[in-house]
């Protein structure tokens, strides 16, 4: 499977050339190269802080009370009796 359209600087993939630097430096036994750094570090997203504040936006354009409430929490449920599907024969006396 291939597109076309994917091309370009966002789309390279670099694993392959750097493990390829990687093998040729320990083949020549010369040190391995150094990993280049992020250009930025990757956001942290809360994702409960973020559904809440959806949550809130919602509401509020709807005009409804904006507050956010913990939900209950589920019931367990119980396990139905198992029948066996014959019914007993009434003993003779």
């Amino acid at each position: 499977m291939s597109r076309d359209d994917l091309e370009g600087d966002d789309f390279k993939g670099t694993y392959t050339e750097a493990m390829e630097k990687i093998i040729e430096a320990k083949r020549e036994e010369r040190p391995l190269p150094e990993a280049p750094e992020p250009e930025k570090p990757g956001r942290v997203l809360d994702l409960m802080a973020a559904l809440e504040e959806s949550v809130s936006e919602a509401k509020s354009s709807r005009g409804e009370d904006a507050d956010v409430h913990e939900l209950p929490k589920p019931k367990k449920k119980t396990a139905a009796k198992k029948t066996t599907g014959h019914r007993q024969r009434p003993r003779s006396a």
